[in-house]
């Protein structure tokens, strides 16, 4: 089964923007080992999946800079944005989905290929988050705290839990720190308390 990766910028108190989407807490200047580590996780990557929101600006802005580092990676990279709203998609090598979205998603793990990776927005990546349906985490936390902001972990209806893959501080200030989920303890632990 194909895993789902999420991808993520993130202050160190939790937020992925400010309050109205703000994005200039991002002041870190990457270094070449943060971009290699970033290169890395998208390369094995054959579909990325959006929310509309995050859509409308991610994937115009990667359009027209085709010659910034990791472009072509995300405009050659066959793309799903999950819609309530839109009936066409207006961009080229994007596809819509429309469905429910564990159905949406559990149906595309399902499918062969490559891993899938997210990048948000902060509604969508809560929502993966919620109905469990992401694989593996690789947050990139910035050493800045913005108070109040747009999290991605507050809609949790049950605890999570996560194993610590790997962690590795950059000079640019950014940890980079990459999870995976605790399912087969945590499915056992369920089926213990059922009685299965």
């Amino acid at each position: 089964m194909r895993k789902l990766k999420l991808q993520m910028q993130i202050t160190i108190d939790g937020f992925i923007a400010g309050p109205a989407g703000e994005m200039d807490w991002m002041t870190s200047d990457w270094d070449d080992g943060l971009k290699q580590l970033v290169r890395d996780v998208t390369d094995p990557v054959d579909c990325i999946l959006l929310g509309r929101k995050l859509a409308e600006g991610l994937i115009p802005y990667w359009a027209s800079h085709p010659q910034e580092e990791g472009a072509e990676k995300i405009n050659t990279t066959p793309k799903i944005v999950f819609t309530k709203t839109l009936s066409t998609s207006p961009w080229e090598n994007t596809t819509l989905a429309k469905g429910e979205l564990v159905e949406e998603v559990t149906k595309l793990k399902k499918q062969a290929g490559k891993d899938m990776l997210v990048y948000g927005g902060a509604e969508f990546a809560s929502a993966l988050i919620r109905y469990d349906l992401i694989d593996d985490y690789h947050l990139l936390v910035d050493s800045v705290a913005i108070g109040k902001g747009l999290p991605i972990f507050h809609n949790l209806t049950t605890t999570q839990n996560f194993t610590l893959v790997k962690s590795a501080a950059f000079p640019c200030g950014i940890v980079a720190q990459h999870y995976t989920r605790q399912y087969k303890k945590q499915r056992a632990a369920y089926n213990l308390c059922q009685g299965v």
